[in-house]
């Protein structure tokens, strides 16, 4: 389905980056500190727009897709920006995260069932380094009713209280729901409802309940 969707010349999400990773990268960085030599994972990353802005950034990035066209068009995307990225075409059920690896992760609108979405958490806190950060964002309940894109069914959104069952071993520096422009600079793009979370891990942490 997703190569069939990223099949155009066009960029079907933009090339521009997440506004919400922008500003999480400002909160991790505020003195703009280059992140030479840190590693960030982006899980489910389609065409590449948040790897690539990551990578400008100074960070070693992976970018792990089940598409292999949205990963060619990532690799395109950073040559066009003078930056180097990585791809992994993975299913993420199947893709290993390497322990206590990762100074970033990050996750934007990849929707998975409960269950797998639980697993894939898992793996994300035991991935992070002390002090490293976890970026997510994703369609809560209250988009099914927007109806203006993204899943169709329950248990592919995510609630507030849900993140924070399966991602508490996290500090979770931003937790919340909000319903914001898809693009936040045409005020006449449509509503979206989505859940923000930046997550530290701090110290050794407990598998998060089930």
């Amino acid at each position: 389905m997703w190569d069939d969707r990223y099949a155009s010349e066009d960029y079907r999400f933009g090339t521009r980056p997440n506004k919400f990773l922008v500003d999480c990268a400002a909160l991790l960085n505020p003195e703009g500190t280059p992140a030479t030599g840190s590693r960030a994972l982006s899980l489910g990353e389609g065409e590449g727009s948040n790897a690539v802005y990551l990578a400008q950034l100074g960070y070693d990035v992976p970018a792990v897709d089940q598409s292999a066209v949205g990963n060619a068009k990532a690799l395109r995307l950073a040559g066009m920006k003078g930056m180097t990225i990585t791809t992994v075409t993975a299913d993420l059920n199947d893709f290993v995260i390497e322990p206590a690896s990762w100074d970033v992760i990050i996750d934007f609108f990849c929707h998975m069932p409960q269950p797998e979405r639980v697993e894939l958490h898992r793996r994300v806190i035991a991935g992070l380094k002390p002090g490293g950060a976890y970026i997510y964002e994703i369609f809560t309940p209250r988009q099914l009713a927007l109806a203006t894109g993204g899943p169709t069914t329950r248990d592919l959104v995510v609630s507030l209280e849900e993140a924070r069952r399966e991602l508490a071993g996290l500090d979770l520096r931003i937790a919340r729901e909000l319903v914001r422009r898809r693009d936040e600079d045409d005020p006449d793009s449509r509503l979206q409802a989505v859940l923000q979370i930046l997550g530290i891990k701090v110290g050794e942490v407990h598998e998060p309940p089930l």
